[in-house]
């Protein structure tokens, strides 16, 4: 196989630079932790390097907006046994960005075409939809209800949904889905990516009320995704698979969302 030219040297340094110094900078103010900010410099530097100031606009679009709404009522949602705070370590950055990452390398490989730009943009949207949806979701009133049968669940619960949530999903799609007009890929890029990130979000709901790992703690009796609570106690194993867990579902959701961009973009284009 013959492999196109690289980018030129200089962009590729520039890149690099930019990655790190992103990186270096969300460490800085916790955004990140010390493996969260060297995998975002990978991801950083292929989404830039490959994919071009498009690639890296579209990350730290999904990166800025994500990061905010973390810390955004910070306290309520680390009492509600989620896996993981608001500092992103490298399980978390390469399940979100590792799609994208992935994509980028795809669009270097195949210039010209639009599907590989089509499913960075559905793999962060994905990521961002459940981001918004997770954290906005959690604190609104009112019970969610599980996406299996819709019955009330407690505010927190993986798989549940609701409707400022989904809504929230939506927006998130929606807010890189405005990316596909800088890449030309017109209105069908927008729906496309938009409803792709819907659909991951909503994949990674499904996940998390079948067969992700949740754990029970011994102490208060409260479901989590968590692997110690109530001051560092050892949970149990309550439901799901122990392979399967909040990373590894973020991963199949941004696959998911790739996925669907690139079919929707094909159809509607």
């Amino acid at each position: 196989m013959n492999f196109p030219p690289l980018p030129d040297r200089e962009h590729l340094v520039f890149a690099a630079v930019a990655a790190l110094a992103v990186a270096g900078t969300a460490r800085a103010v916790k955004a990140l932790s010390i493996s969260g900010a060297l995998a975002a410099a990978l991801v950083g530097f292929l989404l830039f390097g490959l994919g071009g100031g498009w690639g890296a606009a579209a990350l730290l679009l999904f990166f800025i907006t994500s990061s905010a709404l973390s810390r955004f009522g910070k306290k309520r949602k680390d009492a509600l046994g989620y896996e993981k705070g608001g500092e992103r370590d490298a399980g978390q950055v390469l399940a979100n960005g590792g799609i994208a990452a992935l994509s980028a390398i795809l669009m270097y490989l195949n210039p010209g075409e639009d599907w590989p730009a089509a499913a960075l943009l559905g793999a962060l949207a994905a990521a961002n939809a459940d981001t918004w949806a997770t954290e906005i979701g959690s604190l609104a009133k009112g019970s969610p209800r599980l996406i299996t049968n819709f019955r009330k669940a407690p505010t927190g619960s993986s798989g549940a949904i609701s409707l400022p949530g989904t809504l929230a999903a939506l927006a998130g799609g929606l807010t890189l889905g405005i990316m596909a007009f800088y890449r030309d890929m017109s209105i069908a890029g927008v729906i496309s990516v938009t409803l792709g990130g819907l659909a991951g979000s909503l994949a990674d709901s499904l996940l998390g009320a079948t067969i992700q790992a949740q754990y029970r703690c011994p102490v208060c009796g409260k479901l989590t995704e968590r692997l110690t609570h109530c001051e560092e106690e050892p949970t149990v194993l309550s439901r799901g698979f122990p392979v399967i867990n909040n990373d590894a579902v973020n991963v199949i959701a941004t696959l998911t969302g790739a996925i669907v961009s690139v079919f929707l973009n094909r159809l509607l284009s």
